[in-house]
């Protein structure tokens, strides 16, 4: 069994943002050569999450409207955790959107479904943020 470890590393622009990282975690798929097995890829921030989805900028803007209505981010004063941080909104949201994704691979490729692709869904941004893919497999 093979196994390959790679971090793919970027900076969000904004408190909220949605980066689609297919081509990156794609592109590893292809460089660790496994030919079927799994590759996961999972957020290092708690305040922020992988998930598969469709890339549709309408889709991606109704995250965000849900998200915040579910966790606002303001008042800040609202949430407990919120003291030397305001960000217990983010921790929430990242909860509801999930932590990482298992994708299968068949023959050096990720194997999607019609439309999916992965994406970071960034919380509390505006600084640097790493993303793990773990590969393994035959």
């Amino acid at each position: 069994m093979k196994t390959f470890t790679q971090e793919i590393t970027f900076t969000t622009k904004k408190r909220f943002e949605i980066v689609n990282i297919t081509e990156e975690v794609e592109a590893l798929v292809k460089k660790s050569a496994v030919k079927d097995g799994l590759c996961l890829v999972n957020s290092m921030h708690i305040t922020s999450s992988v998930f598969i989805n469709d890339n549709e900028a309408g889709l991606h803007k109704d995250f965000e409207v849900w998200l915040e209505r579910l966790a606002p981010h303001e008042p800040i004063s609202q949430y407990a955790h919120n003291g030397f941080e305001d960000n217990a909104d983010a921790h929430l949201k990242r909860t509801i959107m999930g932590r990482e994704v298992v994708v299968a691979i068949t023959d050096n490729q990720l194997h999607f479904g019609p439309w999916e692709q992965i994406f970071y869904g960034e919380f509390d941004g505006q600084r640097k943020k790493r993303v793990l893919v773990k590969i393994i497999g035959e």
